[in-house]
């Protein structure tokens, strides 16, 4: 990879009594020694030095010429000054002035910073690659049509407009909004315009505004229970009160949440296929949802969890397209759909919210990179996206079946795995009463990654299992991650 070679060099102010070639010396050896200037790092020309830092070139070649000597810089003819790649001392001890502040003695986190950091189910850091047996929630990056994209985004470089290069719209750029309310009205059966999408980073980003548009500290919150993390600790970040509400064979238990919290001010739901049992809201209890919402004056909001990747007959129809009291703000992402880096989501919103979410996105991030919205759009107005969601359909259903059919050859009925019908994981329940914390850590030890389904759980037990990803793992790899898989069964009793 080619790097830029010469750098920047921040001086400090020269101290009283100091001259001006010791000055200049002992900030360069400083940066050096601090590792502020890396090793090959070529100085910036003399002369262009002696103009920044207000000084004679003679004294700036002086100063250079003493760091050489010792050994901290290599001068090469009609190269300039570089850095040495072995130094000759240690860097000092930063005086006591300079020297960061103990803790305790640190930045103090208000409430609600206390509450952003005390947990994420996402990785900080960027996770291992290849991915290991059974990471759950995962896509098969390896199948993208990447020279498609690559095209896509060189074309759009070509031509872009001057107008693309100056600010966006805060709910982002307009013909992708009218391709995703295309894609929702054909293939979900949202009533659905331009006006009405916004374009986010992603679902996390959509459940904060959201959140912080429509909840006061202390509000209750219907999530499922079990439910899924990344909802539930974002919503109680923001304030509200979370209300576990069970899920049973056909989904949310409505009943239940109007005897929990009759008057809560918002819901969320996985109506779809629910995260993480699977099943999708059973049509009485989302007219029952939809009811309640209108009566209590509540907003549901209703994730699209993974629901395009349906393994037999049509996606189904979407919650928000029985939303006659227009009550349900619908989010989904593309990093699932395409690929996690892309970092492009969307919500189609309650008329109500259309422009109090525009207005926060503003003031918040702006918008998101029109150039990565843009060739987006390209991506789909040329028909990529739905023939790369159909193939991957067929891809995702093959490895569920291998999956399947790699338990029952090597756990001998220690896993029950229900029927796939969607999605890039399933729950697999335990057939007998075992440590489900001691099953994930032994998996762990032989390289494979299960997850223990009371991670899911709010107010009440979840189910015993385990939580496996298949969709982005070859049925090779799915046969030697079960394999692994039963050894640590074995071992936990």
């Amino acid at each position: 990879m080619r790097r830029a070679r010469e750098v920047e060099l921040a001086l400090g102010p020269r101290p009283d009594g100091v001259s001006l070639q010791h000055w200049l010396y002992s900030e360069i050896r400083a940066a050096i020694l601090s590792r502020r200037l890396q090793g090959g790092a070529r100085l910036p020309a003399s002369r262009d030095l002696a103009r920044r830092a207000g000084v004679s070139r003679g004294t700036v070649l002086a100063a250079l010429e003493q760091l050489a000597a010792e050994g901290y810089l290599v001068a090469v003819v009609g190269r300039g000054a570089s850095v040495a790649a072995d130094l000759p001392d240690q860097a000092p001890e930063p005086p006591p002035s300079s020297r960061p502040a103990a803790a305790s003695t640190g930045a103090r986190l208000a409430a609600r910073g206390l509450a952003l950091i005390e947990e994420t189910p996402f990785p900080v850091a960027a996770p291992s690659w290849p991915l290991p047996a059974f990471r759950p929630n995962q896509p098969d990056v390896a199948a993208f049509p990447l020279d498609l994209w690559r095209r896509s985004a060189a074309r759009r470089s070509r031509l872009t407009r001057v107008d693309l290069l100056a600010d966006g719209e805060a709910q982002g750029y307009g013909p992708l909004r009218e391709a995703v309310a295309a894609h929702l009205r054909q293939s979900r059966g949202i009533a659905c315009e331009k006006g009405q999408v916004a374009i986010v980073a992603s679902v996390q980003q959509a459940l904060d505004l959201l959140a912080r548009l429509c909840l006061d500290p202390g509000d209750a919150v219907w999530m499922e229970d079990p439910g899924f993390p990344g909802a539930r600790l974002v919503l109680a970040a923001a304030g509200a009160r979370i209300v576990g509400v069970p899920v049973d064979s056909c989904g949310l238990d409505v009943t239940a949440g109007r005897r929990l919290a009759p008057n809560a001010r918002m819901a969320y739901v996985t109506a779809g296929r629910q995260a993480p049992l699977g099943m999708p809201l059973a049509l009485d209890r989302r007219l029952e949802l939809l009811a309640w919402a209108e009566a209590a004056e509540a907003i549901v909001v209703e994730d699209d969890y993974d629901s395009e990747f349906r393994f037999r007959g049509l996606p189904l129809a979407a919650l928000k397209s029985h939303d006659s009291g227009d009550r349900v703000a619908y989010v989904g992402a593309f990093s699932k759909m395409l690929f996690p880096a892309l970092r492009l989501a969307f919500v189609a919103l309650p008329g109500a919210l259309v422009d109090p979410f525009a207005k926060a996105l503003s003031l918040t991030c702006r918008y998101q990179p029109t150039a990565a919205q843009a060739t987006l759009f390209d991506f789909i107005a040329e028909g990529h996206l739905g023939r790369h969601i159909r193939r991957m359909r067929l891809l995702y259903a093959e490895r569920a079946e291998a999956l399947r059919d790699a338990a029952s050859r090597r756990l001998g009925g220690a896993l029950v795995i229900p029927p796939i019908l969607m999605g890039l994981d399933t729950p697999a329940f335990l057939a007998e009463r075992r440590d489900g914390a001691a099953i994930v850590r032994r998996a762990a030890e032989r390289g494979v990654e299960v997850r223990d389904l009371s991670y899911y759980a709010v107010d009440r037990p979840a189910p015993a299992g385990v939580q496996l990803g298949f969709a982005a793992l070859a049925p090779a790899a799915i046969d030697e991650g079960m394999a692994r898989l039963a050894q640590a069964l074995e071992e936990v009793r």
